[in-house]
């Protein structure tokens, strides 16, 4: 989590946030309403019937605990069913609630998304309640959404209405938000391949394995090497989360710095906001002094470690290529000749392998195999360096997206093996 975000005013995140909700798509022009409460019982909240592409702080409402209201216009008419939920909830103090259209169709069948689907989205999200349908902005609205709120979910789904989403801060309620809705779209995506996998209570437990933290040391200054390193890795990062290839906390990217050392995303700190001074310094096992890189980081080392050829290195979750991670369903990438010759031919790594043995996962990729699927872990991806990685990133979500889109289609068709020789023959060394 950015340091600075809680010296930001009310007016300053909500409109941030909202931002961030309107250019991805997450909610349309009128809809949607995100809120703060202050310590002081104030409730900070977006307005009602203002376009929410052209926000500005100026235009957030400040409802006052003791009454009255503060601002140029009147604030959202969801507004009680805000108030009744922090009245059910007082550890919350961020709400978001959105139309996004992965939970938008779980609301109109009525259903809610498994979130045993990822472990970190269980942790993140927890069990998802049900709200049944009443009129938009009443108090019955209100009373029944806080009625689940109550009973210790963080993250509700509206019937016939959308999705609301609490957190002790709104930062944290918007990272449940995003979390969710990555489910539910992967949820979508991976139905269209076969059945879906969920996690059970063990599975969900085991990367606990992982958070031991690394020892530390205070490295040197950095040389030229390392800061231009650092600068390849905050853009290729922050292009990612654009990209919808990495979401705001989810995702690990590495970059080899020499032999034993490598700089790694930290753990938990939002990867659209991402800064030079946020990527960790891991040499020799030994983590940068006061910084707390990735859990991955163990296993970029083993992978660095047993592959020299290998200088970069990306765990991500992306709707589409995690849509197989999480069904048995094979990812052929012989399906155009730049997919086969980026990705070759993807592997498939059990689930708990990642928790529990660096070495052998270092040895599920390699230069011939740079790509593994992890199961109901999103992928693995390997490549010579910042750019090739984020490439070959790009290209398997790319080509995860035609397949499952050609299932509409008809039966997938793959590159022949007289094909594949001759592709193997012209542009891949022996």
């Amino acid at each position: 989590m950015k340091g600075a975000r809680h010296l930001l005013h009310p007016r300053d995140e909500i409109m941030q946030t909202m931002q961030r909700i309107y250019h991805y798509r997450m909610t349309t022009t009128s809809g949607g309403n995100l809120s703060i409460r202050e310590e002081n019982g104030d409730i900070w909240i977006t307005p009602a019937a203002v376009d929410k592409g052209n926000l500005t702080r100026n235009d957030i409402v400040c409802v006052k605990h003791g009454g009255g209201i503060e601002g140029p216009h009147r604030p959202s008419s969801e507004l009680p069913f805000h108030q009744a939920i922090y009245q059910a909830r007082p550890d919350l103090h961020g709400i978001v609630h959105a139309h996004p259209v992965a939970l938008v169709a779980f609301s109109i069948v009525r259903q809610v998304p498994n979130t045993r689907l990822f472990h970190q989205a269980r942790n993140v999200c927890g069990e998802v309640g049900f709200a049944t349908y009443a009129l938009p902005g009443s108090e019955q609205l209100g009373k029944q959404i806080a009625n689940i709120f109550h009973q210790r979910h963080d993250c509700v789904v509206m019937e016939n209405h959308g999705v609301v989403v609490g957190g002790a801060s709104l930062q944290e309620a918007f990272q449940r938000f995003e979390t969710l809705e990555f489910t539910a779209k992967t949820i979508i995506k991976a139905s269209l391949l076969g059945e879906v996998r969920y996690l059970n209570d063990e599975q969900i437990q085991l990367p606990r394995r992982m958070a031991e933290p690394l020892p530390e040391i205070a490295p040197p200054p950095p040389d030229s090497h390392e800061k231009e390193l650092r600068r390849q890795m905050k853009e290729f990062v922050r292009r990612g989360y654009r990209q919808r290839l990495l979401i705001s906390t989810e995702g690990s990217f590495s970059a080899r710095l020499d032999g034993d050392a490598f700089l790694i995303t930290p753990y938990r700190v939002d990867r659209s906001s991402l800064d030079l001074d946020d990527l960790v310094l891991v040499s020799r096992g030994i983590a940068q002094h006061g910084k707390i890189p990735s859990r991955a980081s163990r296993n970029h080392r083993e992978i660095y470690l047993r592959h020299p050829s290998v200088g970069a290195i990306v765990n991500a979750y992306t709707v589409n290529a995690t849509a197989f991670s999480v069904t048995g369903a094979p990812l052929d990438s012989r399906t155009i000749p730049e997919s086969y010759l980026f990705l070759r031919d993807i592997n498939r790594v059990p689930y708990g392998l990642q928790f529990e043995d660096s070495v052998a996962l270092a040895e599920c990729v390699s230069p011939q195999q740079p790509i593994a699927i992890l199961e109901n872990d999103g992928v693995l991806v390997t490549g010579a360096n910042v750019l090739d990685a984020f490439d070959r990133l790009e290209v398997l979500e790319s080509t995860a997206e035609a397949v499952i889109n050609s299932r509409l289609l008809g039966e997938v068709q793959p590159m022949p093996e007289s094909v594949i020789q001759e592709l193997r023959t012209a542009f891949l060394r022996p």
